[in-house]
């Protein structure tokens, strides 16, 4: 049976996706390779870290830190900056539409968020947005809900 951290993961992939293809963007899920023109606009997941905040008897409370960009190249009519704010609004109502990922984490806190935008080939925006997820397993089962 998978983490709670990893089913987390999944469960946040699950709520992006259908977000992602509604706005005619591509789901990413820790690319390996920049994301092309043509698989652009894209929203991409990245976990960070994942740390201990409380142990309490064989309890542990842990707070996963996942990174969500939104990515968009500029197109006829549209500004990057416009098309990766609109996926990153849906992509946070999404989140925050099921804050305890179906009962597998105690909550989500938006962290930051910061803008990035290049004059490459083509005018690119990237919105990348953090996001913590407190979860708690027991001590000595990652894959058990404490």
């Amino acid at each position: 049976m998978n983490s709670i951290r990893e089913r987390c993961l999944q469960a946040v992939a699950g709520l992006l996706l259908p977000v992602a293809e509604s706005l005619g963007a591509t789901f990413h899920r820790s690319p390996a390779t920049g994301i092309t023109r043509e698989q652009s606009p894209a929203l991409l997941v990245f976990p960070e870290s994942d740390s201990i905040v409380e142990r309490s008897n064989d309890r542990v409370v842990r707070q996963l830190v996942v990174r969500i960009d939104a990515l968009a190249r500029e197109q006829v009519g549209a500004a990057p900056e416009d098309i990766a704010d609109q996926l990153l609004v849906a992509a946070h109502t999404a989140l925050f539409a099921d804050a305890n990922l179906g009962g597998l984490a105690l909550g989500i806190r938006e962290l930051d968020c910061e803008w990035d935008v290049e004059d490459a080939d083509a005018t690119a925006a990237r919105i990348p947005a953090r996001y913590q997820i407190t979860y708690r397993t027991l001590a000595s089962d990652l894959s058990t809900q404490g």
